[in-house]
């Protein structure tokens, strides 16, 4: 069947992923390891409870604050939060543009968090006064649909609300779990390695011209 639309994963996708940086900038503000549960894929504890929309930006904030005793401001913490952000390679962004002027639907599906987003979302996303929005038709938000990947329901949800079909939909994700769950859900897979070109791959999945 022919593909219509591709799903991406935001970090180690869209953007590449820094998480030494981030433990090291959350450290810097007193979030020391044993305060912070950073996985590379799946947070636990009250980054959990940010992404999957628990807890607001602000109680986030709060809460760790009377961990460490320290009085972050909501600004500390999301340039902590963007840590993660290593870059967001051109080739990406010009791959976006290419495969929506030849038809096809782009959509954001990531477990994320405000702080991540209100960048990403900003015209400083791409250097060049653009977000990230000017390039994807869609973007779901795990904290904003308050369902996280895996969980088969956050797959459910795009596909309801995009009225797309597994089969013509291609799910780009570096996390393997998320790729299972999505492969026995019909969807056609790309599982990049953070930090490594994946766009040939995609077009040669579409059968589009890479010369």
């Amino acid at each position: 069947m022919q593909i219509k639309t591709i799903i991406y994963d935001y970090g180690g996708v869209i953007m590449t992923s820094a998480q030494e940086e981030a433990v090291r900038r959350f450290s810097e503000i007193g979030i020391v390891p044993d305060l912070m549960p950073l996985d590379k894929y799946n947070q636990q504890g009250v980054f959990q409870a940010l992404e999957d929309g628990t807890i607001s930006a602000d109680e986030f904030r709060d809460e760790l604050n009377r961990r460490c005793r320290r009085n972050n401001t909501h600004d500390d913490y999301r340039w902590a939060c963007l840590g993660y952000v290593g870059e967001v390679p051109k080739r990406n962004l010009q791959l976006f543009r290419l495969l929506r002027q030849k038809g096809y639907r782009q959509l954001l599906l990531s477990n994320t968090n405000p702080y991540m987003m209100s960048w990403a979302m900003s015209p400083d996303f791409d250097g060049e006064g653009r977000a990230l929005r000017d390039y994807l038709d869609a973007c779901y938000c795990s904290y904003e649909l308050r369902m996280l990947k895996p969980n088969p329901a956050i797959f459910q949800y795009v596909i309801d609300q995009e009225h797309i079909t597994p089969e013509t939909t291609i799910f780009v994700d570096d996390n393997e779990r998320n790729i299972h769950v999505a492969r026995d859900m019909g969807f056609q897979t790309l599982q990049p390695v953070n930090g490594i070109d994946w766009t040939t791959d995609l077009l040669f999945m579409l059968g589009e011209d890479i010369s």
